[in-house]
């Protein structure tokens, strides 16, 4: 009996694409061959025997290490030969053939713009459809991101992910299969310096006033009574920049804000609402007294962070599985310096425990893109001959796509060294008919700061 394994491939807790050993095999070579033996992690060997229950785990877990390695590496992860194969197999896996389609992508402000794809184009190429349809010029694309976002029945809307490199945005939202899922356009940075560089084009004005209209709208940004009035003046009269001035000045102007979750900080289930923005993780903690507590985690201050994922299990196989739809536990931990010499594990158990790391991660790329004297403009990807080259600040951190984690119990943590994400990988329960490849994901922070006392 020879059948062929399939493994799935899991990225962000969502089945990304199903490949063959060979196919691996395949990308392995064309690796090679491009980048040199030296360069490229060690393969699993072709075997002439089938193998043995045994040796199918090994090798799940060989590939697995294989396929996280290459990706945490700065220049393999972010080479297009990398990347365009992921994208090829997401496309075969859900079977969708490459035609002409219209997309819907929304604004803040919960206006559509259709543009007219290709069902094989990377998100790159519609965040640029998009650009060109609303007219906003070449330097200010990389101001901004689509992001994946799901709309509840209340209006509310809750941040997914932000769209990566390695997926084909008609195609991750098609085969959700969901019409809760929409894409919607964002801005990408997170100091409101960069505003100003947006505020001078009038689309680029227009979409950054809809955003922070929809987001004091929402009760992201924080107002008090005088400043609502004062903003409501300024909309009445028109003026889009001095409302945004005003804006800048609020309290989480700027940030994420998650839905309500769960967290053992300072104790054990405490609920709470996290948001994203200035350099750091806020906490709005309800104790178990129902006391409410306000906090924020820096992101320079977090050792490492990783995103574990588990599918509960019940009598040995994973429970709760529909057609591709798993009921996946996301949880995001992050070691945080607390005093001098106290580092601490928090952990944040959410369904956007990936939007969180996207969000740190990116962070973290700003941060060392200031740090080494270099801007926004010089963080956009130039494409070269069809491969897309990072700036050298860019290639200080690399996130590698998550491949998820069924075992909990068998946590393990691992050192990090100072300049390797390393990655912990779980045994997985199977059927022989297709393994997962998966694991969880560590990233090392380059913008970690050792803290003096004066710090604290």
């Amino acid at each position: 009996l020879n059948f062929s394994l399939a493994y799935n491939i899991h990225v962000n807790g969502v089945l990304h694409c199903r490949v063959r050993y060979s196919e691996l095999l395949g990308l392995h070579e064309q690796i090679k061959k491009e980048y040199g033996s030296n360069v490229v992690p060690s393969f699993p060997p072709k075997k002439i025997f089938t193998l043995t229950p045994a040796e199918v785990e090994q090798r799940r877990e060989q590939l697995e290490k294989y396929m996280q390695a290459v990706r945490q590496d700065p220049v393999l992860g972010a080479s297009e030969l990398f990347n365009s194969f992921l994208r090829k197999a997401q496309q075969e896996t859900q079977q969708i053939p490459t035609e002409e389609v219209q997309l819907e992508v929304y604004l803040s402000n919960g206006q559509k713009v259709k543009v007219n794809i290709l069902t094989s184009d990377q998100t790159e190429d519609v965040l640029e459809a998009v650009a060109l349809k609303l007219g906003l010029p070449d330097e200010l694309v990389g101001y901004f991101s689509l992001f994946l976002v799901r709309e509840g029945s209340d209006g509310s809307c809750t941040f997914v992910r932000k769209l990566q490199e390695f997926e084909l945005p008609y195609v991750s939202v098609t085969s959700l299969q969901n019409p809760d899922y929409h894409v919607v356009l964002r801005k990408s940075y997170w100091d409101s310096a960069y505003d100003s560089d947006v505020m001078e084009n009038r689309v680029g004005l227009n979409l950054l006033y809809a955003q922070t209209v929809s987001d004091i709208e929402r009760g992201w940004i924080l107002v008090n009574k005088e400043q609502h009035r004062q903003l409501k003046s300024l909309q009445e009269k028109g003026s889009k920049k001095e409302f945004i001035r005003l804006a800048q000045t609020l309290k989480y102007f700027g940030y994420i804000k998650f839905d309500p979750c769960i967290t053992d900080f300072p104790e054990k289930g405490c609920h709470v609402i996290v948001s994203a923005g200035n350099n750091e993780l806020n906490f709005h903690v309800k104790l178990p007294n129902d006391q409410m507590k306000e906090g924020s985690f820096k992101v320079t201050r977090m050792r490492c962070w990783r995103v574990t994922s588990s599918v509960p299990m019940a009598n040995g196989t994973a429970s709760s599985c529909g057609p591709g739809r798993c009921e996946v536990k996301l949880e995001l931990a992050f070691e945080y310096l607390m005093s001098k010499d106290r580092l601490q594990w928090v952990t944040i158990t959410s369904p956007q425990a990936i939007m969180m790391s996207i969000c740190l991660q990116s962070m973290v790329d700003e941060l060392m893109v200031k740090k080494s004297g270099g801007s926004i403009k010089k963080m956009l990807k130039k494409r070269h001959n069809g491969a897309i080259h990072r700036s050298d600040s860019q290639q200080a951190v690399k996130s590698p796509p998550l491949l998820d984690s069924p075992d909990p119990s068998r946590e393990q943590v691992v050192k990090l060294s100072s300049k390797l994400t390393s990655v912990t990988l779980r045994g997985i329960s199977t059927s022989s008919s297709s393994n997962d490849i998966s694991g969880n994901d560590f990233h090392g922070n380059y913008a970690f700061e050792g803290i003096g006392d004066d710090d604290l």
